[in-house]
């Protein structure tokens, strides 16, 4: 989460709102990260997800799917350009709890 917020402090275009949200879907926890702060051309959605590439060192992003994927947690970009990003983390069924 640090590393998403970091690029939306970042990269962000006048961004002023980062939300966090979360629902179950046939046993699956979906976590949305959502910002208003431009969002991404889809043309680069995949793209930011590869070594080197972006703005900074390139190794967010990769570093962020590559560590998820070690556990079966996958991690995409469906926002839409000119309003802002929203990357869907999708958590496996039994690979999550809610305590208490």
């Amino acid at each position: 989460m640090y590393n998403l917020v970091d690029n939306s402090v970042r990269h962000g275009v006048n961004l002023t709102k980062i939300r966090l949200s979360c629902h179950q879907k046939s046993g699956d926890m979906i976590i949305w990260y959502e910002d208003n702060g431009g969002g991404i051309i889809e043309a680069e959605k995949e793209k930011i997800f590869t070594k080197g590439f972006g703005k900074n060192t390139g190794l967010g992003m990769f570093l962020i799917r590559e560590i998820l994927s070690i556990t079966g947690i996958t991690i995409i970009e469906t926002g839409e350009a000119g309003v802002g990003v929203r990357f869907e983390v999708l958590v496996p069924a039994g690979k999550w709890r809610i305590d208490g």
